[in-house]
């Protein structure tokens, strides 16, 4: 139970209609004008600056047949009014801002074997369809990301999935196919029906530990036969790095077909060939934490961001 003490200050509180009330009275120092400009009735005016003398225990104006004047006090009460009610104003404006989707900020967390593939998407995405969305681009390996997510310095993931996360919702986008890349005299160049199989014994280059595509290269060669210490040479730590340690005759590699142009476009000592189907692929998609106060807005986003991505080499999940 509340002490004696504690009821009375809680009872004492003016309200944010009788700060409002005297401090359009201290403005026009006349009742009237002031009952116009907030609306209210002259009476009503009148009641609610007695009610908040009566809370606050002092006089606050001296009035008169003929006007109305500030008591010290009340000169020293309206000032503080004012910064309250401008406060008060403040703290609504943040909330509509809160409440109005895609404004204010937006953390996204990208991994490097998409951030330069499909940024320009999302960053055009943006720019055109929501303006006023303070986007500000994080690009980390998967762990660094989903910590990142779960402790709240982010606040949406663009990463290969599934993740095996229960309290992280996913939102898939696509699923994008790998495509072999090998030096340009290469036996399996240009073809279109390479078998999974012949990543058994083949010289596989991959990236550092901690990238999922690195992961998910060796999924694919143990789904293909290759057995679990067959030699791996990780030499890299980005697929740029990669590519040219397959253009100079030290192995193939696996690329992402969103990656495949950026990467071998201006190298002719590549060649690539295509799996046949099914082709070994990957999953894109959004991530957030289940529950997400703008999980409306992310679902949204995700739809919009399929839509922009159908010029992409990738199968939309709808």
């Amino acid at each position: 139970m509340a002490s004696p003490t504690n009821a009375g200050t809680r009872q004492r509180q003016p309200s944010l209609a009788q700060l409002r009330a005297f401090v359009a009275v201290a403005e026009h120092l006349h009742f009237r004008e002031a009952a116009a400009e907030i609306g209210m009735s002259q009476p009503a005016l009148s009641g609610a600056v007695s009610a908040l003398e009566e809370a606050l225990g002092v006089q606050l104006l001296e009035r008169t047949t003929r006007k109305v004047l500030l008591s010290p006090a009340g000169e020293r009460v309206a000032a503080r009014a004012r910064t309250v009610l401008e406060a008060v104003g403040d703290l609504m404006e943040e909330a509509e801002a809160a409440r109005a989707p895609f404004t204010g900020v937006l953390r996204l967390g990208v991994i490097p074997t998409v951030a330069p593939y499909l940024l320009p998407t999302v960053l055009r995405l943006v720019h055109d369809r929501y303006p006023n969305l303070d986007l500000q681009v994080h690009e980390e390996q998967t762990g660094s990301l989903l910590d990142g997510l779960q402790q709240g310095r982010l606040d949406l993931l663009l990463l290969a999935v599934p993740l095996g996360a229960p309290t992280i919702t996913e939102l898939p986008l696509f699923d994008e196919d790998f495509v072999l890349v090998a030096p340009q005299d290469h036996w399996l160049g240009g073809r279109g029906d390479i078998p999974r199989e012949a990543l058994k014994d083949m010289d596989l280059l991959l990236l550092d530990e901690g990238h999922c595509l690195r992961d998910q290269a060796l999924d694919i060669c143990r789904e293909a036969g290759r057995e679990d210490g067959a030699p791996v040479t990780t030499s890299a730590a980005g697929l740029s790095t990669l590519v040219q340690l397959v253009a100079g005759g030290m192995g193939v590699t696996l690329l992402p077909r969103t990656a495949l142009r950026v990467e071998t476009a201006r190298n002719d000592q590549l060649t690539t060939g295509y799996f046949a189907d099914p082709a070994p692929s990957r999953r894109i998609a959004l991530a957030m934490r289940s529950g997400a106060a703008r999980q409306s807005e992310f679902e949204e986003f995700a739809a919009a961001l399929r839509e922009a991505m159908r010029g992409l080499p990738v199968r939309i999940v709808e």
